[in-house]
């Protein structure tokens, strides 16, 4: 399993970004997939996740600005972000995991995302 994360970059506080995160291989349809976010200096934290059903979790000082969605037949896994702020920069990675068996767990490369005038 791969997951490929994009639409990272450099955007103004109050501004917008699209976050995108493919995902191929071998991939068990009830899966659940979601987003964390590294902050320099921080450990990795929860930002959203969503299952296979489009039942969704997010991180309670993000709910409101961030949304997480998903399109099954795509494989695909997106993040809206809006009123963006200068503490939301870090790198994003978006992750899959299911059990079948045994526990699979598959992270992305990150994308960064800057927030800053």
């Amino acid at each position: 399993v791969q997951l490929q994360a994009s639409g990272g970059g450099l955007v103004r506080p109050g501004g917008s970004l699209r976050l995108s995160c493919a995902a191929s291989g071998s991939i068990f349809s009830l899966n659940t997939m979601g987003w964390y976010r590294q902050a320099p200096g921080k450990q990795r934290e929860l930002v959203a996740t969503i299952t296979e059903s489009g039942g969704t979790n997010y991180a309670d000082s993000l709910k409101g600005r961030f949304t997480i969605s998903r399109d099954n037949a795509k494989n695909t896994l997106y993040l809206q972000m809006n009123s963006l702020k200068p503490e939301d920069t870090a790198v994003y990675y978006c992750n899959l995991r299911y059990w079948l068996r045994q526990a699979y767990n598959y992270w992305g490369q990150g994308t960064l995302v800057t927030v800053s005038s």
